[in-house]
């Protein structure tokens, strides 16, 4: 039986090789409404091709069946023109292969409905937010940026966010603009490898939780986020979780969970 594809690709934004947005506009349908922070499922049949630079599949798959994924949403809540995902390409997997060897106009299925508990529903009003990510795992902050933020309010933001390499910190340009329009946004990036970067890397090296255990966020804000008054989202590389998880639990705050409500959101899509 074919495989009914209900969405079309719009846009390959390529970031860096093997780093990509892809914008996905539903063939003649509506998407379900979404908040911030949920994520969506893509899918392509196992019969679609593999983009040049992968490498073959580790398991056999079958040609009519469709290869499903879930990712985050970046784009915006209010916006309904497309949706928008940030996809890093893993060579040896299933999916993303083939989702980048599409070309803009080719189709691919898109999940009608959308899920996930990483939102800021449960964060109250007056509380700051800090937005930490590695790599991908930026996603579903641009989302909760571009629908949320108000700029000059009295509720800090703040993205955290550490890759490699300068080239592979996406939304670099946006962010950049947004901490220069907003007062009240902070936009921390930092590289792990700055001995690669063909020029002089002048913002901060290292991984992305040193930026909260050096005390980087609280010079630049004037005060020591607390429970009391900030929020932590978490999502990317599990060392990373990890070792912030015990960090601020030594600091007094406390994993947020159906039944206890706490001040650290992690997102575990690794």
């Amino acid at each position: 039986m074919a495989v009914e594809l209900n969405a079309t690709l719009a846009q390959h934004i390529e970031v860096s090789p093997g780093l990509a947005i892809l914008r996905v506009v539903p063939d003649g349908w509506d998407p379900a409404e979404f908040q911030p922070g949920q994520f969506g499922v893509l899918a392509l049949p196992g019969g679609a091709i593999r983009c040049v630079t992968s490498e073959p599949d580790e398991e056999p798959v079958e040609p009519g069946r469709l290869i499903k994924r879930a990712y985050s949403i970046a784009s915006s809540s209010v916006m309904r023109e497309f949706l928008e995902f940030y996809v890093v390409l893993v060579p040896s997997g299933a999916l993303t292969p083939r989702l980048f060897a599409l070309n803009r106009g080719d189709h691919l299925w898109l999940s009608p409905k959308f899920s996930g508990m990483f939102t800021l529903a449960e964060v109250p009003a007056d509380q700051h937010i800090v937005l930490v990510s590695t790599g991908t795992g930026l996603a579903p902050y641009m989302s909760m940026l571009r629908s949320t933020l108000v700029c000059g309010g009295t509720r800090r933001m703040a993205v955290l966010h550490g890759a490699r390499h300068s080239w592979d910190l996406g939304y670099r340009s946006e962010l950049m603009t947004l901490k220069r329009m907003c007062s009240n946004f902070t936009y921390l990036p930092i590289v792990s490898r700055p001995g690669d970067e063909s020029s002089r890397w002048a913002g901060e090296s290292g991984y992305v939780q040193d930026l909260w255990i050096r005390g980087t966020l609280a010079e630049i804000w004037g005060f020591e986020p607390t429970p009391a008054d900030t929020h932590i989202f978490l999502c990317g590389n599990p060392a990373m979780v990890e070792t912030l998880l015990l960090t601020l639990a030594a600091e007094g705050f406390t994993r947020h969970t159906k039944q206890q409500p706490g001040q650290i959101h992690v997102e575990t899509y690794w």
